[in-house]
């Protein structure tokens, strides 16, 4: 049995109920097998990144202890996005009904076509770095030795990266 590690979610949603899908999607994480989610962030309204011409999303971040490898968690978060009726991303950074990814898993780091670790592009994401730092501040990035809260004071008023708690009935 391997063993237990924390690990760090991303989750968001900009399709259909944004915040309903992050809460479905946060219970059902709970059900994976050897996994329990033990801290979510509160949930924002983000600016969309990198395809700008789509509804804004709810994102929050979720703190997981798991038996489940990486490779193992990943491929458990791609059924739920599933199950969930997510079906393939037909646009880069598009829309999406639920989206969870990996940002952090202990201090492993992985660089394989499949997934790399920590999540390469979490540094320069306020959606990513503003729950995550509700929640786990003060860990420290496996590559940049940097604290989450380091990282976010770096971005956090770049233009393009607007992020607003949400509030439950935001458009």
């Amino acid at each position: 049995m391997n063993p237990m590690a924390i690990a760090y979610l991303s989750i968001g949603s900009n399709l259909g109920n944004r915040y309903d899908n992050c809460i479905r999607g946060r219970k059902t994480v709970d059900t994976l097998d050897q996994t329990r989610v033990v801290a979510t962030s509160p949930f924002y309204r983000t600016e969309p990144v990198g395809f700008l011409d789509q509804a804004w999303f709810v994102n929050g971040a979720l703190k997981i202890e798991t038996r489940l490898d990486p490779f193992e968690l990943i491929d458990g978060l791609k059924k739920i996005e599933l199950l969930l009726g997510q079906g393939e991303k037909e646009v880069r950074f598009g829309p999406r009904i639920i989206d969870l990814d990996i940002i952090l898993y202990g201090e492993r780091v992985v660089q394989t076509d499949r997934l790399i670790l920590p999540h390469p592009r979490m540094h320069k994401r306020c959606f990513v770095l503003k729950p995550l730092c509700d929640i786990a501040s003060g860990i420290v990035h496996p590559t940049m030795e940097k604290t989450m809260e380091q990282l976010l004071l770096q971005i956090e008023n770049n233009p393009g990266q607007e992020v607003r708690v949400y509030v439950k009935g935001d458009a």
